[in-house]
C-alpha cells in the first residue's frame, strides 16, 4: 500500500495468487528516496481511510478494526529491490539505515492517518526483518531504532508481525514498544517467548499455522491446533501468518468457534470451582 502510493507497480494477484511488487523505482539510486508531502492522497491509502473512517462509524460493528502497513524492511525492499537491499545492510549498512529511517517516516504518517480515521489498532507486517532473511545483527541495528521511534511518534495500538523463528529476537522486539506481538507456528520456545512478553505487559498473537493446518486440513485439525495455542497462554488466537488465498472458510469459522468453545469450558470449570469453594 505504502510501497505502490511511493511508486511501486503492483501486480494485483487473482483469486489464487496474492497481490506482488513488480517494480522498484529507487533500486539504481536509493538515495533519491524521499517522502513527499503529499503520501496519504496518493495511491490505494485515501481509499483505505475512506473505509476505515466508514467501519469505526457503523453503530453494528462488534470487532476490532486493525488497519494493516508495511514494516520499514519491507518498504525498503518494495523500493530498492530485495536482493540489492538485503545486500546494503551487510557491505552499505548506513545506506540502509537510512533508507530504513525514510521508511518508517512514511509508516508514522500512514499509521497516524489510519487511526485518526477511527482504527483500533494498526499492525506493521516486516517479513524481512527475519532472523531467516536479514539476521539479528542486522535487524538490532538498522531497523530496532526505527521500530522504537516509530512507536514513539504513534497515537494508538500497534502490532509487530515478523515472519519466521524470532526467538532469537524476541528480547529486542519487546523492547519497542508495540501492544503486541503476533507470531508464526515455527518459533521454537513458545513458552519463552509468551513468558518474555507477558513480563513486558505486551500481548502475544498467533499462531495457527496458515499454509498447513489452515489451508490443507480440516475444521477437527484446526480446532485440536486452537486449543493447543489457546493452552499454551496466547492471548489473541490468530492464524500465524497471512492466509492463503482460497483458504477454506469452513477452517477459518472453526478456528473462531474453537475460541468460543474454549472460553465457555473455561467459564464453566471457573464457575464450578467459585461454586465448590
Amino acid at each position: 500500500m505504502i510501497g505502490e502510493a511511493l511508486g511501486c507497480q503492483i501486480d494485483p494477484g487473482t483469486k489464487a495468487r496474492t497481490p506482488s511488487v513488480i517494480t522498484h523505482p529507487f533500486e539504481a539510486n536509493p538515495e533519491e528516496l524521499e517522502i513527499p508531502t503529499d503520501l496519504l492522497e496518493r495511491g490505494r491509502i485515501p481509499v483505505v481511510m475512506e473505509a476505515i473512517s466508514l467501519l469505526s462509524n457503523d453503530q453494528g460493528l462488534q470487532v476490532p478494526l486493525v488497519a494493516g502497513i508495511e514494516g520499514p524492511a519491507d518498504l525498503a525492499s518494495y523500493l530498492c529491490g530485495i536482493r540489492y537491499f538485503l545486500k546494503m545492510t551487510v557491505k552499505k549498512p548506513e545506506i540502509a539505515k537510512d533508507i530504513i529511517e525514510k521508511c518508517i517516516d512514511a509508516c508514522i504518517i500512514c499509521a497516524n492517518s489510519y487511526l485518526h480515521s477511527g482504527a483500533d489498532a494498526v499492525v506493521m507486517a516486516d517479513a524481512l526483518s527475519s532472523p531467516e532473511m536479514m539476521g539479528p545483527d542486522a535487524f538490532r541495528k538498522i531497523v530496532k531504532p526505527s521500530l522504537i521511534r516509530f512507536n514513539e511518534n504513534i497515537r494508538g495500538h500497534s502490532i509487530l508481525h515478523i515472519c519466521g523463528e524470532t526467538d532469537s529476537i524476541i528480547l529486542d522486539i519487546l523492547e519497542c514498544g508495540f501492544s503486541a506481538v503476533s507470531i508464526e507456528e515455527n518459533v521454537e520456545d513458545l513458552k519463552y517467548i509468551i513468558d518474555s512478553a507477558h513480563r513486558n505487559n505486551t500481548a502475544v498473537i498467533g499462531k495457527i499455522s496458515t499454509v498447513d493446518t489452515l489451508y490443507r486440513k480440516v475444521p477437527e485439525d484446526v480446532r485440536k491446533e486452537a486449543f493447543r495455542c489457546l493452552d499454551a497462554n496466547i492471548d489473541i488466537l490468530a492464524p500465524g501468518c497471512g492466509l492463503a488465498p482460497e483458504t477454506p472458510l469452513k477452517n477459518i469459522q472453526s478456528m473462531v468457534e474453537a475460541r468460543d468453545e474454549y472460553v465457555e469450558k473455561r467459564f464453566r470449570f471457573k464457575r464450578y470451582n467459585d461454586n465448590k469453594n
